[in-house]
C-alpha cells in the first residue's frame, strides 16, 4: 500500500476520480410528465421537447400568470410610492429655495426690530457659537450613538425590473404559451398507462433511444426509423401513419429518457481527491 493508516483515514479510504451517475430509478421514462412524473395523460410536448400532461402544464401556466399579476401590481404600486416621494423632495427643495432667495436677496426688509433688540446674552452666544445645526447633528451622532436620531436610516428599497409578462417553461426557463404546446400521441405496448411507450412505425419499445415527432400530426418514432423510413434525400416525405406531407420542420426531436450506465453519458458530478503517491 502506498499510503500509510492515518492516510487513508484522513481521505475517508477515498482516492483518486470520483464519478457519480444517476441511476435509472432516479430519472422520468420516456412518455412521464415532467411536472407529476407519472405517465402524461393528453400529453403535449414544449418547443424545448419536454412532455407534459396538458392538465399539468395548463395549471403551471395558469399559476404562473397569477404570480405575474400580483408581483405587476406590486410594481406598480412600488413605482407610485416612490413618484409620490419624489415629489415631495421636490416641493421641499423648491420651498428651501424660495426661503433662502428671501433671506438673500431681501433679508434687510424682514429684520425685525427684535432681531435687532437682541440681548447681549444672545448676541454673545452667536458670536461664540459658530458651528452650523447640521455640523452639530452630524456630530453628536459620532459621539452619542445610542440615540435615536443617531441611528442609522433604512435606504430605499431598490425598485428591480418589472417583472416578465410570460411565464417561464418549467424546464428550460423559456418563455412558454399555450399556443406553443403541441398534442402528441403516445403508444404503449399494452395500452396501460405503466407500460413503455412504442415507435408508431415499428412498434419497439422506446427507452433511451432518440425520439422524434411529427408536429403536424402528433406521431413519434424513434429517429432511426424516420431517417431510414421517412427522411428522403428529395424532400418529399409522408407521415406513414396518416400520409400527409410533411416537411423537415414539421419535425423536431424530443427529449429522451437517460440510463444509468455509463454508455449514456450523464455524468452528475465529477470530483478529484489527491493521492499521496
Amino acid at each position: 500500500m502506498p499510503l500509510t493508516q492515518y492516510e487513508r483515514k484522513i481521505h475517508g479510504g477515498v482516492y483518486g476520480t470520483q464519478t457519480a451517475r444517476l441511476t435509472s430509478d432516479s430519472q422520468l421514462r420516456f412518455g412521464d410528465c415532467c411536472l407529476s412524473l407519472n405517465a402524461a395523460v393528453d400529453p403535449v410536448v414544449t418547443p424545448s421537447g419536454h412532455i407534459y400532461s396538458r392538465e399539468a402544464i395548463v395549471a403551471y401556466l395558469l399559476e404562473k400568470k397569477k404570480e405575474i399579476k400580483e408581483e405587476t401590481a406590486a410594481y406598480e404600486a412600488k413605482i407610485a410610492v416612490q413618484e409620490q416621494s419624489r415629489r415631495q423632495d421636490l416641493a421641499s427643495k423648491e420651498d428651501q429655495h424660495k426661503k433662502a432667495f428671501l433671506l438673500k436677496d431681501q433679508g434687510s426688509t424682514h429684520l425685525t426690530v427684535n432681531k435687532h433688540e437682541n440681548s447681549l446674552i444672545e448676541s454673545s452666544k452667536r458670536k461664540i457659537d459658530m458651528e452650523s445645526t447640521d455640523k452639530g447633528q452630524k456630530r453628536l451622532k459620532h459621539v452619542s450613538y445610542w440615540l435615536a436620531e443617531a441611528q442609522p436610516q433604512a435606504e430605499q428599497e431598490e425598485i428591480k425590473s418589472p417583472p416578465n409578462q410570460r411565464p417561464p417553461s418549467p424546464m428550460t426557463g423559456n418563455y412558454l404559451r399555450l399556443k406553443d404546446l403541441t398534442p402528441i400521441t403516445l403508444q404503449r405496448e399494452d395500452g396501460t398507462s405503466q407500460a413503455k411507450c412504442i415507435c408508431a412505425v415499428s412498434h419497439k419499445a422506446i427507452t433511451t433511444q432518440p425520439i422524434v415527432l411529427i408536429k403536424k400530426t402528433g406521431v413519434v418514432m424513434l429517429k432511426d426509423v424516420y431517417e431510414t423510413v421517412v427522411k428522403t434525400k428529395t424532400g418529399d416525405m409522408v407521415c406513414p401513419i396518416s400520409g400527409r406531407k410533411i416537411k423537415e420542420k414539421d419535425v423536431m426531436e424530443l427529449k429522451k429518457a437517460s440510463s444509468g450506465f455509463s454508455a449514456s453519458g450523464q455524468v452528475v458530478a465529477t470530483s478529484y481527491t489527491p493521492t499521496m503517491t
